[in-house]
Parts: structure tokens; sequence; C-alpha cells
């Protein structure tokens, strides 16, 4: 590839990256009606810790986020076909889930996405939960979106292998 090609594709990349920001902060304020800016000094004062590891344990949230992402819809999709089929809907699972990344969200004091776990686990429109996901993807682009485009890319790219 020629040095060209590579700017370009930087170029592309860069802009895709920064759509995916501006959605994102447009979904985070129309929801929270606020712009929340994360900071780590909290973390670091609360938990003793260096910045630095609170900057990594933010990416490995963020990749873990994007990738739950998926898994939640597909336990929506479940909840919303027992619906349709008028069985009981079983929301176990999908709390579950919602729990597990609450206590990393705590812990890393990242209160946006914290308020949004916390509403996953207590409602029970199948909606409202859809955009609670859109917007839980939106608050971890804006935590680090270079590293949220690049899992996202991933994922885009395991669905076709």
């Amino acid at each position: 590839m020629d040095l060209n090609t590579l700017i370009d594709n930087r170029k592309l990349k860069n802009n895709e990256i920064r759509i995916l920001v501006n959605e994102s902060e447009r979904i985070c304020l129309d929801f929270f009606k606020r712009n929340y800016i994360y900071s780590d000094k909290e973390a670091v004062e609360e938990l003793g810790v260096e910045s630095d590891l609170i900057e990594q344990l933010i990416e490995d949230y963020v990749i873990q986020i994007i990738n739950c992402i998926v898994v939640f819809e597909e336990h929506l999709s479940i909840l919303k076909r027992e619906k349709y089929e008028s069985k009981a809907l079983n929301y176990t699972s999908f709390r579950e889930l919602a729990h597990k990344n609450l206590g990393v969200a705590r812990n890393l004091r990242i209160k946006d996405s914290e308020e949004i776990l916390n509403k996953l686990l207590k409602k029970d429109d199948l909606e409202y939960l859809e955009n609670l996901l859109h917007v839980l993807e939106a608050c971890v682009v804006k935590l680090n979106p270079t590293k949220s485009y690049e899992t996202m890319q991933l994922i885009k790219l395991k669905k076709f292998i």
C-alpha cells in the first residue's frame, strides 16, 4: 500500500470516528439533558491507582460494553419474540449482564454508564430497553472513541467471517 492510500485511509477512519462521536454526543445530550464528561480523578483518588491504569481499564470497559451490547441485543430479541408469542418474559439473563457491567462502571466511577445500567436492571419496556442500549453505546463511544470504533469494526468483521 502506498503512502497516499494510507493517508486517505487514515482520513476516512478519522472522519468516521468524528461522525460517531458527534452522534454519540447528540444521543447522550438528548437523553441526559446535560453534557457529562468523564474524569478519572475520582477513580484515581478512591481506588489509589495511577491514571494510566484507569485509562487501560477504561479501554477494557469500552471493549467489554461494545461486545456486551451485541449480547444485550440478542437477549432483547428473545424477549421480543416471547412477547409476540404471548409468553412470560424472562429478563434474568439480560439483567445479570447489566448487573455485571454495572459493577465495573461503579468501580471506574463512570456516572452516565452507571445510570443507564441501573435502568437496564429495572425497566421492563422493551422499546425503552432498546433505546437505553443505544444510549449506553453512545456513552462508551464518548469515553474512548477510537477504541469504540475499532471494536465496532471488529464485530462487523466477525459477522462476515
